[in-house]
């Protein structure tokens, strides 16, 4: 059993979004059945850090969410991205999914999972300029959702975790997500958002304050899946 994550599929098989209009996303729903279909096995999991799709509504995830749960291999857990306007409860979407059949798909959502010898944690994250109360408090709610889900999980393995927005950008850092992360000992973090022309200019790809940072929006990795742990 593998371990790999991906961010930012920006599916809109149910819904009219194109995303062939932006430079590097032609065909890219085929380049991810293929690249993705090529490596990942059945028995694998796929950690997708948030915008799945462009649904607005969760009856409109449909067709996305039936092609996750039935052309791409493995198990996948969700994290929710700034352009999942779908998502709602944990109890709401846990009963959408189940009601389908989509039995190959998870949410993370104030929780964590266990995957092999691996804890799987996040949340989505936020702007790194808070420049209102209201961004203020929307960061707060999300390092509140970090904290639940970090600790909930089983001391005993490693716990990775899975942020949508970077922790990181530019010369900006969210040092309450750092201050976090150093808190739980958290030594890799991989993150989504960045897309085009940002991935070269804004992205960071290494050790930051020694933590493993990877950027794994679909555009940065090819449409392909990064293996974590094999």
């Amino acid at each position: 059993m593998s371990l790999f994550c991906i961010a930012d599929l920006h599916l809109s098989i149910g819904v009219d979004k194109p995303m062939d209009i932006f430079e590097g996303w032609d065909n890219h729903i085929e380049r991810l059945l293929n690249n993705w279909n090529s490596i990942v096995k059945d028995e694998d999991t796929v950690i997708v850090a948030g915008d799945i799709c462009w649904a607005l509504k969760l009856d409109e995830c449909y067709k996305d969410f039936e092609f996750i749960n039935n052309k791409l291999k493995g198990n996948k857990i969700f994290l929710k991205g700034n352009h999942d306007l779908w998502w709602g409860t944990k109890k709401k979407v846990d009963n959408y999914l189940e009601k389908n059949n989509f039995n190959k798909i998870k949410i993370l959502f104030n929780n964590s999972y266990k995957v092999g010898n691996y804890n799987i944690c996040g949340t989505r994250g936020w702007n790194l300029e808070v420049d209102s109360a209201e961004d203020e408090k929307v960061l707060n709610r999300e390092l509140g959702r970090l904290k639940l889900s970090l600790d909930s999980v089983d001391n005993d393995l490693e716990t990775i975790v899975f942020l949508h927005y970077p922790p990181v950008f530019g010369n900006q850092c969210c040092q309450e997500i750092f201050d976090i992360l150093h808190n739980y000992n958290i030594k890799k973090c991989y993150y989504g958002h960045l897309h085009g022309r940002k991935i070269t200019k804004y992205a960071f790809n290494g050790d930051y304050e020694d933590i493993k940072l990877k950027l794994i929006s679909s555009d940065s990795v090819a449409f392909t899946p990064v293996l974590i742990a094999k």
